[in-house]
């Protein structure tokens, strides 16, 4: 091995030092990385869906799929497993020509891409392939000279590239042939390979009647759409299976409920910790465990909203529905991290489709069914409230439905709801209402109201970027065009009252405070149920406008959605990482470093002779430091747990109703806040201990960048 090492280290120091010149120092960074490169990438996708056909719309699959399995999944799993240093961290004479990776040196990532694309591209055209491969092979030569990779970093890449793209081709194929006969015949009468999709066919089956091929189809599209469901629970639970990610503040603190259950807590109903509680139980008190139940969520979700559209409208608007979701940021998030959000619209959209069916059916039954969802979204997040205003809304403009006031249906339905609101009811009697009055506070009817569009304009840029800008105004013109046109059917009717009034209440309510964007998140189902309601029926008149935008929507949504799961591919996509102040995953990532470095103050501190305990200056740190710290995880369930929130006179969060530290008298603690500069410590904080000592700011490092900053204080001996 040190042969093999010395003989790699050799092979290196030829290329990225005796065959250096300028010639070479100039052009081969333009291999890496260089401004058009996006741009061509962008115009090349857009031309293989609009240009390309069948062959060019299944090759773009393909490398797609090959950068996610063969770049995210297999190279960044051997880079983590061998965790060799680059050469310029390993030689301390080496300096690269180009950005130094924060990623491990082997295999090479950029050497596995270019190999997997020039493969893919010599087995769908033969001709290009070649020319690919020289382009291939020049990526590799640089990574070397540029001194960012050894040979036999780019060596391995490029095997990998060339296997698993093969693999991949060969596993697709036979799973097309294996399902695409059997589950789609119309398709693959069509289109009998995937290598070679442009090939003539021999159909033997049948001539269908136009009603058989039509019931084929809608067979073929709601089959297609939970292949989609099951693709993505199976690639969330990887994802999440990885720990690429950490658990957020509100996810860690939640988590923290959830060894506390009680019939409701401070801020928010008590569904979140029950969630979290089934979850840690089947999966133990891991990251893994606290999200399981969010992608199977998701998936319940489609499924229910698939199943809803095939009777209603068409499996194919169904299945396109689904994709939609997908490639929605917000909604893509909540598919991963697990908040009340995702319970809320779940259980929303449910008593969206069995108040419809009620409505359709006049069932009572289904009545009783809304109700239940209905209480159960009250006990994910009190917004359910709104959905009866939507209901009554939806009784008030279509005259037809107002017949169901007339039976005990409608009233059965309000009675189960009510029955589900007595735990959060009865907890808050007990403890002097103190949701209300915190609920108040967050959405500032406690103040005087000056009117604003400060609030408006950026709510309104939130919701654009979070709902996906193609989404965002197609839903919001069909809403539009909806209220215009007197004929609206009654399901147009039943969508636009289940969602757009409460987006409305919230952009109204912008004109006094500031809006969270997620507090709209249970609208946003029924707004892109009734969006896709309305342009399915254009596409059916012949506009072909909507297919277009829809196409846009999707890659721009899907695009958006990869980057927000691994703001790692914005270097390899950009060439440089990015900014640290607005990468959205920071706050999921550096939090075992943070209680790492807690820790040994901790440690440090009882090497006094004194036990210690931790305080933490706010409620997310306080529930991210009890996850991580093992030893404060091992005690959470304690009555003498090892990390507190700072005590205060009256309820400032969940803590407060829980035991303090103040029976620890005579012990020491570390005081942790985060921060971008020092501060003082609290003066309630200085009156508990005898001293209390700064130790400084640390920064908390994540992939060579600060993701936070943490100011410790050394308190000694609590009065």
């Amino acid at each position: 091995m040190r042969w093999i090492e010395s003989l790699d280290v050799g092979g290196f120091r030829f290329v990225h030092e005796s065959l250096r010149n300028s010639a070479l120092d100039l052009i081969l960074p333009f291999f890496s990385w260089n401004a058009l490169f996006v741009p061509a990438l962008i115009l090349a996708a857009i031309w293989l869906v609009w240009r390309g056909g069948s062959r060019g719309r299944i090759f773009l699959f393909m490398m797609v799929l090959a950068i996610v399995v063969g770049d995210g999944i297999i190279c960044n799993s051997i880079k983590h497993i061998v965790a060799r240093p680059r050469p310029f961290a390993a030689l301390a004479d080496v300096q690269p020509l180009v950005g130094k990776g924060t990623s491990g040196s082997m295999p090479s990532s950029h050497v596995a891409n270019w190999f997997a694309a020039a493969t893919l591209t010599w087995l769908f055209w033969r001709r290009r392939g070649w020319m690919v491969l020289g382009i291939a092979c020049v990526v590799a030569f640089s990574r070397v000279y540029l001194g960012v990779h050894y040979p036999s970093d780019v060596l391995v890449g490029a095997a990998l590239g060339v296997g698993y793209s093969f693999a991949l081709v060969w596993v697709c194929e036979q799973a097309w042939q294996f399902t695409g006969r059997k589950w789609f015949p119309l398709w693959h009468d069509r289109m009998t390979s995937l290598r070679n999709p442009d090939a003539a066919t021999k159909t033997t089956s049948t001539p269908l009647t136009d009603a058989e091929r039509s019931q084929l189809l809608d067979r073929h599209w709601i089959r297609l759409g939970y292949v989609l469901i099951g693709l993505l629970l199976l690639i969330r639970l990887a994802y999440l299976a990885s720990g690429r990610i950490e658990l957020s503040e509100d996810e860690a603190y939640q988590w923290v409920w959830s060894k506390h259950l009680a019939a409701s807590y401070y801020s928010k109903p008590p569904m979140i910790a029950y969630a979290q509680f089934l979850g840690t139980q089947l999966w133990g008190d891991t990251a893994f465990g606290v999200r399981f139940l969010s992608p199977v969520i998701a998936a319940i979700l489609a499924c229910s909203l698939l199943g809803f559209f095939a009777r209603e409208v068409s499996a194919k608007a169904g299945f396109w529905l689904a994709l939609i979701l997908s490639a929605t940021p917000l909604l893509a998030v909540g598919s991963t991290l697990l908040t009340i959000d995702p319970l809320s619209v779940l259980f929303w959209t449910a008593a969206m489709l069995s108040g419809w069916r009620a409505v359709r059916d006049e069932n009572d039954r289904q009545w009783s069914w809304t109700g239940l969802w209905l209480g159960l979204g009250f006990l994910s997040k009190y917004i359910a409230l709104g959905q009866i205003a939507c209901f009554g809304l939806f009784f008030l403009l279509w005259k037809p439905a107002r017949l169901h006031l007339r039976h005990p249906g409608p009233y059965l339905g309000l009675v189960v709801m009510i029955i589900c609101t007595i735990p959060v009811i009865w907890w808050n009697w007990k403890n002097d209402w103190i949701t209300v009055t915190h609920l108040a506070n967050r959405g500032g009817l406690d103040r005087a109201w000056q009117p604003t569009i400060r609030f408006t304009r950026d709510f309104l840029l939130a919701e654009a970027g979070l709902l996906n800008p193609v989404f965002f105004i197609a839903a919001i013109w069909a809403a539009v065009v909806i209220v215009k046109n007197q004929r609206r059917d009654r399901l147009e009717a039943y969508l636009l009252c289940m969602g757009t009034p409460l987006f409305a209440f919230y952009a109204i309510f912008t004109l006094r405070s500031a809006v969270l964007p997620n507090w709209i998140a249970p609208a946003v189902v029924p707004m892109f149920c009734l969006m896709v309601v309305y342009w399915s029926r254009r596409i059916q008149t012949g506009s072909k406008a909507p297919v277009l935008w829809l196409a846009a929507g999707v890659a721009f949504g899907l695009g958006t959605v990869v980057l927000l799961h691994d703001t790692g591919l914005v270097s390899k996509v950009l060439g440089f990482p990015l900014p640290a102040r607005i990468n959205p995953l920071n706050r999921v990532h550096g939090w075992n470093e943070t209680a790492r470095v807690v820790g040994e103050a901790r440690t440090k501190l009882e090497a006094g002779g004194k036990a210690a305990f931790v305080i933490g200056g706010h409620y997310g740190i306080t529930g991210q430091l009890s996850f991580y710290m093992p030893e404060a995880k091992a005690q959470v369930t304690s009555r003498e747990p090892l990390v507190y929130y700072q005590s205060s006179a009256g309820p400032d969060n969940q803590f407060y109703f829980w035991p303090g530290y103040q029976h620890r008298k005579g012990q020491n603690a570390i005081y942790v806040r985060t921060g971008k500069s020092p501060e003082p410590a609290p003066e309630r904080l200085t009156k508990e201990f005898e001293s209390v000592t700064d130790l400084g700011l640390n920064d908390i490092l994540d992939r060579n960048q600060v993701v936070r900053r943490i100011q410790l204080f050394e308190c000694r001996g609590l009065r």
